[in-house]
């Protein structure tokens, strides 16, 4: 038993370090303990003054168990104390005393920093509703006028430095929306509107998760955050506005004609006649980096897959497999490649 004390402190030790080290240079694609958006940035103190804290009362109890076997297993007063019980109550008073502070500290700090990520330091001028779906991610872009209202899927466009204000509901069960390099957690509920804010500081792609467990795909529920600067994120949104292009040829309306027949009661693509609402809206599908919530590369390869055999990549997924021919799946295919 005394010859693998030294290993275990090691071992515990090394663990301790590992952690920290791999939270503290935690990076791309979920890294946390970063700064890249206002509200993170407020958070950020507040989490690595907890992480501290932790680690110190990891190591002290560690020093105080090794410092008080050595002291057990030494000739001495303590060595007759039966093993279970303590001489001296003095141990106790000292971890009160030296941890009540702290904690009320913490309290303090932490109820500081809430009030001030409460609201956003200005008033947003853009607002975005979001719907958590199993498992895909539906963004509403909202407008004093109708006609610039439009809605898209998965991967989320902000300008940088304005602060956007989102308002959450779940469609099915509870999710939450995480972009731990922009801001904290935020739960996602049926039949309730919760809302957040967040405010990216420099130009970039930054990945966000779903953190509620929320069924068979839930580590496939992906959100890709681009922040933009305020011209190119006008841009995005003037492209964003228009209908998908008519077809120009007898070979791209049968193309679409085929999308319609076979996808439309899912799938919405304005400017045709698919309205459907159970999935994602498709009108500028190849302007989005990945298909299936962040689960493939968007391209013509991966497309093909996941339109001919949704649930081989994505199991459980509510996206059933279609039973279309070879020539069926090309004119799908080539279809949405034109939706840009």
């Amino acid at each position: 038993m005394t010859s693998m004390r030294p290993f275990t402190v090691v071992s515990v030790l090394a663990l301790c370090a590992g952690v920290a080290r791999s939270a503290c240079a935690a990076g791309y694609p979920m890294g946390y303990l970063k700064a890249d958006g206002r509200m993170n940035a407020t958070i950020l103190p507040l989490m690595q003054g907890l992480l501290a804290v932790s680690i110190a009362v990891v190591v002290i109890v560690l020093a105080l168990v090794v410092v008080g076997a050595a002291l057990r297993f030494r000739p001495g007063p303590l060595a007759d104390v039966p093993l279970g019980e303590s001489p001296s109550t003095a141990w106790i008073t000292i971890g009160l005393a030296v941890s009540t502070p702290v904690l009320l500290a913490l309290v303090v700090w932490t109820s500081i920093t809430m009030a001030r990520i409460a609201n956003p330091p200005t008033e947003p001028d853009l607002t975005v509703e979001v719907r958590g779906h199993q498992w895909w991610w539906e963004f509403v872009y909202h407008n004093h006028d109708p006609s610039q209202i439009f809605e898209t899927a998965n991967e989320l466009h902000i300008p940088v430095g304005k602060p956007v204000r989102f308002d959450l509901t779940g469609v099915d069960v509870i999710h939450t929306f995480w972009i731990p390099s922009l801001g904290g957690k935020t739960q996602i509920i049926p039949g309730q509107t919760n809302v957040t804010w967040l405010e990216a500081d420099k130009p970039g792609v930054y990945r966000g998760q779903c953190s509620q467990f929320c069924g068979e795909q839930h580590a496939h529920m992906i959100l890709t955050v681009v922040a933009d600067p305020p011209d190119v994120y006008e841009r995005w949104r003037e492209a964003q506005l228009r209908a998908a292009a008519t077809p120009s040829s007898d070979e791209a309306r049968l193309d679409e004609a085929t999308f319609i027949e076979r996808c439309a009661a899912c799938h919405t693509v304005r400017g045709t006649r698919a309205d459907g609402h159970m999935g994602p809206d498709l009108t500028h599908l190849m302007s989005r980096s990945t298909i299936a919530a962040g689960t493939l590369p968007n391209n013509p390869g991966y497309l093909s897959a996941w339109i001919s055999d949704p649930q081989s990549q994505k199991p459980g997924a509510l996206m059933p497999r279609p039973e279309l021919s070879g020539p069926e799946l090309n004119r799908i295919r080539s279809f949405l490649l034109t939706l840009k």
